[in-house]
This record gives C-alpha cells, sequence and structure tokens, in this order.
C-alpha cells in the first residue's frame, strides 16, 4: 500500500465524513520515460540515480514528494513520480515532456516523455466484464445478484483512523465505517474480519498488516442496498488517497486500495460457510480450554500426590531415626553394665584388696556428706543475718566507734 505521507497542500482535498476528520485527496502521480538512442555508442557506464538527478534538476524550483524507478530495460527507463497536487502534476509535465538529458560520455541526447499516470482501479466494463466471464450459479439467481455488483472490498485502511473516538482501543469500528462510508447511500452489510477472532485461522493468513511509519491496517467488505450508491461509490473513489486531518491542523494521507468484490463475500453460500467454520474453530477452543483444564487439574493432583509422599517419607525417615537412636541406647546399656560388672569381677569380694577399696569408698562417701553439712549450715546461718539486716534500719553514729554501725534506735547517746 505505501507509506502514509505528511501532507501539506490539502487544496484539492474532498471531505469525506467531517465527524472522523476523514477526506478524499487525488492521487497526483507522473509517469516519466527516458527513452535511449537505438544505437548509443556510450563510453561509460551511468546510473539511474544519475539521470534521477537530472529530472530533479529540470523541475526546480518545483519537487516531487516521492520518486521511483518502476521499470528498466535496455530501451528506456521509467520513474514513476508524485507530487502535492494534481495542479503541481501538469506543471510538471510541461517542464519534462519532449524535452532531452544530456549526459557526459553519451553522443545522443536522451528523449523524456512524462504522461500523468492513471489509477490502478477497476472500470464499469470491467465489472461486466468480470461478471460475464464468472460461472452462473443457482444462488446467484435466487438471489437476483448475478448481474449487479454492490459489495466493494478495502484494504489499506488505517486502524486507528475507524476506531471510536474516546476510546484506548485502536482496533476499528464497524459502526464508524458504517458512519463514513454511507455519505455514498444506505449500507446493506459490513464485515471487517480482522475483529473476527477467528478469521485469520480460517483464511490462513496474517490480517494484521501495516503501513510504512508503523500505521496498522486492516481490509472490509461494504455491501450497499442500491446499485446507483455502489457506483457513487466506486466514481468517487476512483484515483484517491485517504486523508486524515489531526485536530492541530496537520494531515497525513495513505493509498487504500478499492475494488470491487469478486468473492461473493455476502452471499448465502459463504456466510454459511463462514458460520460453521467458525462453530468448528469455537468448538476446537473450547476442547483444547477443556485438555488444559484437565492438564492443570491432573498437575495439582500430581502435586498433592507427590507432596503426600514426600511427608510420608519424610515421617518414616524421623521413625527410623528415632528407632536406631533406641536400639543405640539399649546396645550402650549392657555394654555399661558389662564393663560394671568386669570391674567387679576384678576385685572378689574375699581378697583383702577388694575389702580395703570398699572401706575408702565407704570413707570417702561419709566425709562428703559431713562436708556438705558443715556447708548448708554456714549458708544457713549467712541468709538468716542477711534476713535481719534487711529488716533492721541500720544508720552511722557519730557518738560510737567511726567504724562501728549501730541500729539508730539502740544508741545510747543519741
Amino acid at each position: 500500500m505505501g507509506a502514509a505521507g505528511s501532507v501539506y497542500d490539502n487544496s484539492e482535498a474532498m471531505e469525506l465524513c467531517a465527524s472522523q476528520h476523514l477526506y478524499l485527496k487525488p492521487v497526483a502521480k507522473l509517469t516519466i520515460s527516458v527513452m535511449f538512442p537505438e544505437h548509443t555508442e556510450s563510453t561509460r557506464s551511468f546510473s539511474k540515480w544519475e539521470v534521477m538527478d537530472k529530472l530533479k534538476n529540470m523541475i526546480c524550483p518545483d519537487q516531487f514528494t516521492t520518486v521511483r524507478v518502476s521499470k528498466s530495460t535496455k530501451d528506456f527507463i521509467r520513474f514513476e513520480g508524485e507530487a502535492e497536487t494534481k495542479r503541481l502534476i501538469l506543471t510538471l509535465k510541461e517542464k519534462l515532456h519532449g524535452k532531452v538529458i544530456k549526459l557526459n560520455g553519451f553522443k545522443d541526447d536522451l528523449k523524456v516523455m512524462a504522461t500523468e499516470a492513471h489509477a490502478d482501479f477497476p472500470t464499469p466494463q470491467e465489472w461486466a466484464s468480470y461478471l460475464n466471464k464468472r460461472e452462473i450459479t443457482n444462488e446467484d439467481l435466487t438471489e437476483q445478484t448475478a448481474d449487479i455488483p454492490d459489495c466493494i472490498y478495502f484494504e489499506g485502511l488505517p486502524c486507528k483512523w475507524f476506531a471510536l473516538k474516546g476510546s484506548n482501543s485502536e482496533k476499528p469500528s464497524e459502526d464508524v465505517l458504517r458512519v463514513v462510508f454511507e455519505s455514498f447511500g444506505k449500507i446493506k452489510n459490513i464485515d471487517i474480519p480482522m475483529l473476527d477472532p477467528y478469521r485469520e485461522e480460517m483464511v490462513g493468513g496474517n490480517l494484521n498488516n501495516f503501513l510504512f511509519g508503523g500505521l496498522q491496517t486492516f481490509e472490509a467488505f461494504v455491501q450497499y442496498q442500491e446499485y446507483t450508491a455502489f457506483v457513487k461509490a466506486m466514481e468517487s473513489l476512483r484515483g484517491m488517497k485517504l486523508m486524515f486531518k489531526g485536530d492541530d491542523g496537520k494531515a497525513l494521507a495513505c493509498n487504500m486500495k478499492v475494488t470491487f468484490d469478486t468473492t461473493k463475500h455476502f452471499s448465502k453460500g459463504a456466510i454459511k460457510k463462514r458460520r460453521l467454520e467458525r462453530q468448528k474453530l469455537q468448538e476446537l477452543e473450547q476442547e483444547r480450554k477443556r485438555e488444559k483444564k484437565r492438564e492443570e487439574e491432573e498437575a495439582a493432583r500430581k502435586r498433592r500426590d507427590d507432596e503426600k509422599i514426600a511427608r510420608e517419607r519424610k515421617r518414616k525417615a524421623k521413625l527410623k531415626r528415632r528407632e536406631h537412636r533406641q536400639i543405640d541406647r539399649d546396645e550402650k546399656r549392657p555394654r555399661k553394665q558389662q564393663k560394671v560388672t568386669a570391674e567387679e569381677e576384678q576385685w572378689p569380694e574375699n581378697m583383702p584388696e577388694w575389702e580395703e577399696r570398699k572401706y575408702l569408698l565407704a570413707q570417702r562417701r561419709v566425709e562428703s556428706i559431713r562436708l556438705l553439712t558443715v556447708l548448708l549450715s554456714r549458708v544457713k546461718v549467712r541468709i538468716f543475718f542477711k534476713n535481719i539486716l534487711l529488716e533492721a534500719r541500720y544508720v552511722f553514729c557519730p557518738h560510737c566507734s567511726p567504724w562501728k554501725v549501730v541500729p539508730e534506735l539502740h544508741c545510747s547517746d543519741g
């Protein structure tokens, strides 16, 4: 579709829909052919850009908004230049047509021919030719539309320009599309494929297209109630660009493809086919959701089972450690008893050494008891006097010894 470019001269723009700030601007293009002589004897090669620079110098101070090489052969180079207005195209044509270009290294001059480019747009004759060639079906005869085209196919419409005002979404709205193109007559049906979440899978392609510059575009089908409205729309859109003028006065324009529908998009058969395909895709989507839910439930169940197994494994490990500790204790107790028994066996009771050892052990036990009794008595006395001192109030008496502290009430000199 090309790029959405800035518009600096919108004097030829015609209003399409004021509420959406949309206009139709004539496409102003010029086809320029630079012809080579039949028997050219060149002493050097040349580039297409060198010829393009020569053409630009010939139209100064005017200029093209864009210019590109559309075809190149051994006989000619063809350029396609675009300007802001049709009026400027006529001026550029006068400056170029019939003129010659001199290139260094070429003996003969290169002749320039310039003609206004024709819009790539179907004519009523092409509609009739298509209708005569296509196979007429029983459905066409039933709907009585075999010889009356009424549906327009649009491609390259910027989504943002057809979005609802005040909404954060940049998706096109069927209501906005209806308002814009009902300026030519009553609309019977509208379809924007990208708004159908299943359509991309149905057609097996990508419905999201972008212009150079980042504007997302969409395609649409618009069916008019009357043939006259269809003809009016087609004639009005022939050779036109779509232009959007912002609140700041700046304008953008982009090319759009406009043709009559050749797919019988709104026929009963096509509508039924889309409905069945959509129903099938919906069923597949529901099945995918059910499968996903089953997988999630299975994963949750497996996670619970794994956690249960982990807890059981942990519990068994704990019990096993406890059993091992008990076994260790049970094993240590007999060994200790065996040690004591072994010591006793080393000292038989009838031996004098054993009797002496028992006497010493008993004596040590008695001495320990006596020492402990004395210590406890001293602690008891100390605690007793400490409690008395806490209950009595002691002060320093100047009449007594300077190093003696006596109760205040018992001082005789006081």
